[in-house]
């Protein structure tokens, strides 16, 4: 804006010397400015509002020479709305500005633009244009800066571009332009900036681009262009950015680039750029930012690198390079993040890194380094985050790591460290994670670390570690993960653990424990899995450890265990691996499930253990007595009749308040059941249930593959249209016998959970069948069909307008707060996606699919086996499995960004996870708009909608916090949602992901 402030005063000052033009050129003029004005869609009355008098010269956004010419019009951000096809540009012979961006201006640039001869500075962004940039714009020879930016012209860039000689600067990114490059580009020799990023612009790269040697700043990054990049840009001796990310080039990177010694910033990732990095490089002594990721480099990395002593950005990850890392890499001390992980680089950490304060963030893991690790570190006041993982380190761990106060995530695992654990560690008190297993280390576990009160994951397996497990560790009281598997550690397992309430991986199989299981373990109930297995363990196995309702894996195996298994483990509904092999157990198996279920390899090698499980001994007390067995008859039938009395209760119960309510609802709405008959099928259902049954199987033709709308994990949905008129949709599950107990507790968890709700937002159930031959569920049937298809069809997403996908983000946040806050227990979906909400023909949300939906026991952990859709999954259920409504919080914030986007979110909530911890990427969150991620296929939002949009971004971004309880309630986003409002809504063309982050 200050260049464009320069060059107008310049050119008004070149203007007083022109002569007089002629009198008639004021009158032109104000006609002109008014039959535009009257031409615009609301007819903008205040536009020239506060003109006084005929001449233009005192209207607001017009400016005059000393002759009474306009000169410069200014209209930016005035809500224009309509074309310019009814402006006169022929009446203004000495305009030098035009200004009309962030308006809401449409339709093609006219061609008669051209008459304007004496335009300095042409400004139409961040509107709505389209169609091409007119060819006659090569008449405008005076044009110094033009921009056009994120408007939808969509043809290419017109090849008499070249003729502007005068042209300081280009901005046509986030357009859909096409095409190549023209080589004309090359006659522009006084460009200093060329920005065509974020269009879709294929082609190779002209040689001719090199001709422009006043060039600072080149972007053509997330494009498709191919080929090579050409040597003939290290002729940009004044380049100071150059950004070629995301296409498709291919070759090698030219060591011309070195020539670029000024330049600060490079950005060439996600390219498929293979051979050597140049050692050019080295002459690039004033880099910043160097991104070279997800390519196909290979080679060494140039000692030359350690010339760039201002690097703060390195990044080398997923390559094949090989040799050493630059020993002087941090050199300068600025160095901030620094990743080179999924290589095949050896050698040493670089010596400079051992003082290198400034550093934030550190990947290294699956490469081949080695070297004394005691040795290669010093103390960093600021890391967030490092990854040694799976490299050829040896060595002791340093104490001073136990200065690193910052530190969250520590991974040193597979590589061959020894010593001991230092009681330092203990320093780290902001630490989440430490993983050290695979490697070498001896000692005990010092009681020490019992100041880690952050810590959620301990992996210590896998080493040499002595002694007692410290009764300290029950001071962790955020520990999920514990794992001392395949160590040598000794005595009694500590009965402290139980104070670690939220655990819920719990591994210590392969040590040498001793005594008896403790009592204690059988209080933490928010256990998930348990291996204790492989050790020496001794006396009868705790009946509280039937208590464990979560429990899903129980390891006890090649233990000196004694006496019977507890009755209380029949209540152990949710195991589902048992293994309770070669210990000294005798008796009845519980007489559940999981028992009766489980392999016969899970009770080999006991004493004398006996059951109605597949290949054990049936027990003494079910052998008949008598002859023809009539004592075991009488068993069987004093187990069997009172089981099926209960049955029969339970069915009887149920029928009963089914048919109760829909009496209700067949007298609320109709006189007599006969009524409701011709009206809708399912309010008279418990009358005639056998009848809707053989209406739906007619239907559907016994469920043929024609009537089949969608397929599912568990079932297959159709659609049927019953003898009145009314369509249903059919959720019938797959064959029980195929799929076995996950189809049965789909089966009873979607009836369970939508029996107990009646919101608009929710998919209304009719009723059930549970038959041998069809289980299935019967729903409303909803037109719309899924948010998924609407999105990914083009022709549909286009109709699907802001305010539409606005008012879905609505609906499904008021649904889940009423599952999550109305409901008595709360009840969780655990599978928000965009395939399981659905729409109506008035694009209302409703949210489908409880087959994995769970009810929150009060006052107690929640457990559950990793369920729901990769991608949608809260991050936590990769260490964690309880569950609780932030899972469906955080899955709310994928489906909304995908609802703004149009399209899955992908990287960028790694992007944004990564910006909550890192400086780096808070910095690449920061410069990227918000704009620019929502969906292109829409105009963007105005006014008031826009307004909206960035309060449904902030919050989604807000519900995609790594840390759970740092994402608002469901209750808090439909609250607010409702009220509409967003403090950053007035430069909502300006707004970037860093300022939502905040």
């Amino acid at each position: 804006m200050f260049k464009y402030i320069i060059l107008l005063i310049f050119a008004s000052f070149s203007a007083l010397l022109l002569p007089s033009p002629a009198a008639t050129t004021d009158g032109q003029e104000v006609e002109a400015l008014l039959k535009w004005q009257a031409s615009l869609d609301d007819q903008n009355q205040s536009l020239f509002s506060s003109r006084v008098g005929n001449s233009p010269c005192n209207w607001s956004g017009i400016s005059c020479n000393e002759f009474r010419s306009v000169i410069h019009i200014n209209l930016t951000g005035s809500g224009l709305k309509g074309t310019l096809h009814a402006f006169s540009f022929s009446f203004f012979p000495n305009l030098l500005g035009l200004n009309l961006s962030n308006n809401s201006l449409y339709g093609t640039i006219p061609s008669f633009l051209g008459n304007l001869s004496k335009l300095i500075y042409l400004d139409l962004s961040c509107n709505q244009l389209f169609g091409r940039i007119p060819s006659e714009i090569g008449l405008m020879r005076t044009l110094r800066i033009v921009y056009l930016f994120e408007n939808n012209i969509n043809e290419s860039i017109p090849y008499e571009i070249g003729i502007l000689s005068s042209l300081n600067e280009l901005a046509l990114f986030k357009n859909n332009l096409t095409g190549s490059v023209p080589a004309s580009i090359g006659s522009l020799g006084n460009l200093s900036t060329l920005l065509l990023n974020n269009n879709e612009l294929s082609g190779t790269i002209p040689q001719e681009i090199g001709m422009l040697k006043s060039l600072s700043r080149l972007d053509l990054s997330i494009n498709n262009l191919t080929g090579s990049i050409p040597t003939s840009i290290g002729n940009l001796a004044n380049l100071t950015v150059l950004f070629l990310f995301s296409n498709s080039f291919y070759g090698s990177i030219p060591s011309a680039i070195g020539n670029l010694t000024i330049l600060t910033k490079l950005r060439l990732m996600g390219n498929q750029l293979s051979g050597p990095i140049p050692r050019e490089f080295g002459n690039l002594k004033f880099l910043t930012h160097l991104g070279l990721f997800m390519n196909k480099l290979n080679g060494s990395i140039p000692v030359e690198m350690n010339n760039l002593t201002y690097l703060k950005y390195l990044v080398f990850s997923s390559n094949m390079l090989s040799g050493s890392l630059p020993q002087h890499i941090c050199i300068g001390g600025s160095l901030e993040l620094f990743t080179a992980h999924d290589n095949y680089l050896t050698g040493p950490i670089p010596i400079s890194l051992r003082n290198c304060s400034s550093l934030y963030r550190l990947r290294l893991e699956r490469n081949q380094l080695t070297g004394n690790i005691s040795e290669q570190f010093g103390v960093y006041p600021n890391l967030n985050y490092i990854d040694l993982s799976y490299n050829n380190f040896y060595g002791e761990l340093s104490s001073k790591w136990g200065q690193c106060q910052n530190l969250q995530s520590l991974k040193i695992s597979n590589n061959r460290i020894s010593g001991v654990i230092l009681p330092q560690l203990g320093g780290m008190i902001q630490l989440h994670l430490l993983d050290l297993s695979s490697n070498h280390i001896a000692g005990e576990i010092p009681r020490e670390l019992e100041r880690l009160t952050l810590l959620f994951n301990l992996t210590l397996a896998n080493n040499e570690l002595l002694g007692r497990v410290p009764p300290e560790i029950g001071n962790l009281s955020n520990l999920r993960i514990l794992n001392l598997a395949a160590n040598n550690l000794t005595g009694s397992i500590p009965g402290q653990l139980e104070a670690c309430s939220k655990l819920q991986h719990l591994n210590l199989s392969k040590n040498r424990f001793r005594e008896s299981i403790p009592y204690e373990i059988g209080n933490i109930y928010s256990l998930q899995n348990l291996d204790l297995s492989q050790n020496l363990l001794m006396g009868e196995i705790p009946p509280q450890l039937g208590n464990l309702e979560n429990l899903e894996t129980l390891n006890l195996s090649h233990n000196e265990l004694s006496g019977s298994i507890s009755s209380t483990f029949a209540d152990l509904s949710s195991l589902t691996n048992i293994d309770m092999s070669y210990n000294q157990l005798e008796g009845p198996l519980p007489n559940s499930k999981p028992f009766l279920e489980a392999p016969i390899d899970g009770f080999i090698n006991n004493k004398d253990l006996c059951g109605n499980a597949t290949g054990l001994n049936a027990c003494p007390s079910t052998i008949s007595n008598g002859p023809n067995g009539k004592e075991s008859r009488k068993v069987v039938v004093l187990i069997l009749v009172p089981s099926f009395g209960a049955l029969l209760l339970i069915f009887s119960v149920v029928g009963f308040l089914y048919v109760l309510l829909n009496c209700r609802r067949v007298r609320n709405n109709q006189n007599s059941p006969r009524e409701a008959r011709n009206d809708n099928m399912f309010t008279i259902w418990s009358y005639d249930g056998k009848m809707v049954y053989e209406n739906i199987i007619d239907a559907t033709e016994e469920f043929d593959p024609k009537y089949c709308i969608g397929v599912g994990g568990y079932g297959s949905v159709y659609k049927a249209e019953l003898p009145t008129g009314q369509v249903i949709a059919v959720k019938k599950f797959h064959p029980l016998e195929d799929e076995g107990i996950a189809n049965l507790d789909s089966f009873e968890n979607e009836i369970r959970a939508l029996t107990e709700i009646r919101h608009c937002n929710i998919v209304r159930l009719y009723g059930f069948c549970s038959h041998l031959r069809h289980s299935f569920l019967l729903y409303e049937f909803l037109e719309g069909g899924s948010l998924q298809k609407k999105l990914t069809n083009k022709e549909e997403a286009t109709e699907f307008g802001w305010i539409k996908r606005i008012n879905i983000v609505k609906g499904v946040a008021e649904g889940l707060s009423y599952m999550h806050h109305d409901c008595s227990p709360p009840i969780v979906h655990r599978d928000i996606s965009c395939k399981n909400i659905l729409l109506d023909l008035e694009h209302n949300a409703h949210i489908s699919d409880f087959g994995t939906a769970k009810v929150l026991k009060p006052d107690s952990s929640n457990w559950s086996l990793f369920t729901g859709t990769f991608g949608y999954a809260a991050p936590e259920l990769a260490y964690s499995m309880e569950v609780n409504e932030k899972c469906d919080v955080y899955s709310f914030g994928v489906v909304t960004l995908e609802v703004i986007m149009g399209k899955h979110p992908g990287d960028l909530i790694s992007l944004l996870s990564s910006s909550s911890s890192s400086s780096a990427t808070t910095s690449t969150a920061h410069g990227i708009l918000l704009k620019d991620v929502l969906d292109q296929r829409l105009e963007p939002p105005r006014n008031q909608v826009a307004r909206i949009v960035v309060s449904v971004a902030k919050f989604a971004f807000a519900c995609l916090e790594t840390n759970p309880q740092s994402r608002p309630t469901m209750q808090q986003i439909s609250r607010e949602l409702s009220i509409q409002r967003s403090p950053l809504s007035e430069m909502f063309g300006e707004i970037t992901l860093g300022q939502l982050l905040v």
